[in-house]
């Protein structure tokens, strides 16, 4: 088995050969230890799972792990959203949470992700500790375990349906007269993952005319990676498109991450949704506070701060970093451009559905297309186009992109490159606003290429150029 080795959202790895059940035994048991040494055990863990090949069976197995060190898991019934799970954390004041998850990967992955007891993915301090005490365990073997029989006749398991709590928080943050009051035509796309009976049951109770896709059990998720990207959401948009809807909305395999598709079928990259509302939130509902965003992110929500004199924090990849700013009070709203998205209040987690239900009010309320208020929009805080490509190369060296932060080019798409940042990966910034970053994914054979750019015509141009560099490093 290979050493243990955490990324932006937790251990993943390719189910059977990398992703195991000793692997689970492993960090389990190491998960423990730390909950031990920090005080945090006698508080119990939430354990859940995505609807992913044999996730129920993995959960099961951290429960059983967890029991053997005498700690109390709330294991969810039924494959459940990441956000859910972060909220039974904070409501049940439990030390932590272990979700079975490998979020928008493709169906051979799978993957554990430990929160903390605040409710947001564990930083990086906690994770090191994790893997440091697991990969020191693979060495020499020492867990211990309860069968589940054994867990729940001594009390140390309880099975747990989140889904009517989080529902009714859910509508505490959401104008629900609103969109009732709109009777909006919505397609779902629930891409068989863990938001089916979430997002589809709250849209049907806040007076929505849904037609809901891909809502039964399928672990390799219709042949595509359970993501809610423009290629992999060709039938909500057909569907939007055919039936005249107002909006078609999907959620990620474990209903963290979204997808927005307007009336006409355009999909809405996630960059300008965490734009939108972060302008809705301070123009209409009358809110303050600022913004954070990752390095990644469109600097657009940068212009509507800017506007409204508000600040903008930005944070490494990961939304923990993100999800730290939330709970220290810090921000308004927090997102980045790979569809994650939380609010001031909510939880310290990225929540796919609660983004959907806030986009859903505001096209409600505001009564126009969301590309009508994109140009809005533009017209008060100025235009920034964006767009993220994924670039597979064979066996990119480790030394590739690093040598362009040590030869960097002067100029990219006959842009001046103003300033070079490592920033995970490598970052240009451009003249005129525009900018460049490319970094390797942690769990796939792909480049990760973002840009921006003032224009469509000028965004392609440094797309394109992004691509030679990154092709020219992969030789």
């Amino acid at each position: 088995m290979n050493n243990i080795k955490f990324g932006t959202s937790g251990w993943r790895g390719i189910i059977a050969e990398d992703f195991t059940f000793e692997g689970i035994r492993v960090v389990t048991q190491a998960i423990a230890d730390y909950l031990k040494a920090h005080d945090e055990a006698k508080k119990g863990v939430v354990v859940g799972y995505d609807a992913r090949f044999m996730g129920e069976k993995f959960a099961s197995e951290a429960v059983k792990i967890l029991a053997g060190n005498g700690i109390k898991s709330f294991l969810t019934n039924r494959p459940t959203p990441t956000p859910v799970i972060a909220l039974e954390i904070l409501r049940r004041k439990t030390g932590g949470g272990i979700n079975i998850t490998a979020s928008h990967n493709p169906s051979e992955y799978n993957g554990l992700k430990f929160s903390s007891s605040s409710g947001e993915p564990a930083l990086p301090n906690i994770t090191k500790e994790i893997e440091k005490r697991a990969n020191a365990m693979m060495l020499e073997v020492a867990y211990s375990a309860l069968t589940i029989e054994e867990a729940r006749n001594k009390d140390l398991l309880q099975e747990i349906e989140p889904f009517q709590f989080y529902s009714e928080y859910l509508k505490q943050k959401i104008n629900i007269p609103i969109i009732k009051k709109a009777q909006l035509g919505v397609g779902v796309d629930l891409m068989y993952g863990a938001g089916r009976g979430y997002l589809d049951k709250i849209l049907e109770d806040a007076g929505c005319n849904i037609e809901v896709f891909h809502n039964h059990t399928d672990p390799s998720f219709g042949g595509r990676p359970p993501d809610p990207s423009t290629e992999n959401l060709t039938t909500l948009i057909d569907a939007v498109k055919e039936n005249s809807y107002d909006l078609g909305l999907a959620l990620d395999g474990d209903a963290d991450r979204f997808g927005v598709i307007d009336g006409d079928g355009t999909f809405i990259e996630p960059n300008y949704i965490l734009a939108l509302l972060f302008d809705y939130m301070l123009r209409v509902q009358g809110m303050t506070g600022g913004a954070a965003r990752s390095v990644a992110t469109s600097h657009l929500v940068d212009a509507v701060a800017n506007y409204y004199k508000m600040p903008v924090y930005e944070t490494p990849v990961g939304f923990k970093y993100i999800g730290e700013l939330i709970t220290t009070g810090k921000i308004l709203i927090g997102g980045e451009e790979s569809a994650g998205l939380s609010i001031r209040g909510h939880v310290p987690e990225k929540d796919g559905m609660l983004t959907c239900l806030l986009v859903t009010e505001m096209v409600a309320r505001e009564g126009k297309s969301l590309k009508d208020l994109l140009n809005d929009l533009y017209k008060r805080v100025g235009k920034l186009v964006t767009k993220r490509e994924n670039i597979h190369v064979g066996n990119i060296s480790k030394s590739g992109l690093a040598n362009l932060l040590d030869k960097p080019p002067k100029m990219i798409a006959g842009l001046s490159v103003e300033n070079i940042r490592d920033v995970g990966g490598v970052n240009f910034l451009l003249e005129g606003g525009g900018w460049l970053l490319m970094r390797e994914s942690g769990t796939e054979p792909v480049v990760r290429l973002y840009g921006e750019a003032r224009d469509e015509e000028e965004l392609e141009r440094v797309m394109k150029a992004g691509r030679e560099l990154i092709l020219g490093a992969d030789r």
